[in-house]
């Protein structure tokens, strides 16, 4: 072994340590009583390993496997590990959302936006099999406007806040309208200010939200509407940061990249990229004390 490989494996080991120990102090060594026996590896060791691969952008389990060091690869098989990472899905989402409330308990202020999944080629997609094992979660064709994109596959609705944590996500088939996401915003959120794409744009749903959850929908409009006027600069130039993020999921988290034969196992992957993501912004902000975009930056 060189000495490169030895340092990816040393760097590996240390930020999975780290992730542990942040986890720890959310949840304690233990998440649930599933298993009979007592497995080597923890449900909270098997998520910190996945979250901490996520991070350092290895999204193949047969490359993770190959790097991590024997202390961890003696305590779990390869397909262990993956069967029992789909299990841990809802604790995942929970871990996540747990620490977002650090974050956003007192903002006001949100933006929405969307971002298309591929799961395959269009070329290939009528004879593909990925993620079609259910009817109900079945990918289809969709359409981004703004990358001017025909895609099969899936779209990721996400509301993060002004400093960028995500607070809210959820997955669509490709097909279904932005505005169709909302109805299940105005569940969730209350009381504030929801910044939106002209994607967002629609009338009846701007008062349903105000009406029913207190919810103020900001969209741009349309230079030919009747009653036209330019969005609050302030509002404009925040929307980014919500982009900033969706960028950041693309390049370092590889989120557009897709080894997923089931649509549990695509759900997991995704879901799992967000929740890394979230989970080196706290490490950022509240131990290194750093910028907490910075998700390039060294966590030991």
């Amino acid at each position: 072994m060189n000495s490169k490989q030895l340092n990816i494996m040393n760097n590996l080991e240390q930020s999975y340590k780290k992730i542990l120990e942040v986890l720890s102090k959310f949840f304690g060594k233990k998440l649930q009583n599933y298993q009979r026996r007592k497995p080597k590896m923890s449900d909270l060791e098997v998520i910190s390993l996945a979250l901490t691969a996520e991070y350092l952008s290895i999204d193949s389990e047969c490359q993770l496997f190959r790097k991590i060091p024997e202390s961890i690869k003696s305590k779990i098989e390869r397909s262990v590990f993956n069967r029992r990472r789909r299990k841990l899905f809802p604790y995942i989402e929970q871990i996540r959302t747990k620490i977002a409330q650090h974050f956003n308990e007192f903002e006001d202020v949100f933006m929405v936006d969307s971002i298309p999944l591929k799961v395959c080629e269009n070329s290939r997609a009528k004879h593909s099999h990925i993620c079609k094992e259910f009817d109900y979660s079945s990918p289809d064709f969709g359409y981004c406007a703004s990358q001017k994109l025909y895609y099969y596959g899936y779209k990721l609705h996400a509301i993060c806040s002004l400093n960028g944590i995500f607070q809210s996500i959820d997955m669509s088939p490709a097909s279904v309208h932005d505005i169709r996401y909302l109805n299940d915003v105005k569940e969730q959120l209350s009381n504030c200010t929801l910044i939106g794409d002209k994607g967002y744009l629609s009338a009846e749903v701007q008062i349903d939200l105000f009406n029913y959850a207190n919810i103020q929908l900001d969209t741009p409009k349309r230079t030919n509407q009747k009653d036209y006027r330019p969005q609050f600069r302030l509002f404009k130039k925040k929307r980014k940061r919500i982009e900033t993020l969706f960028s950041q999921l693309c390049d370092q988290f590889m989120i557009k990249r897709n080894y997923a034969k089931s649509f549990e196992g695509f759900k997991t992957m995704i879901f799992s990229k967000i929740t890394s993501l979230t989970l080196i912004q706290y490490i950022n902000k509240f131990i290194l004390y750093k910028e907490t975009l910075n998700l390039k930056a060294s966590i030991i």
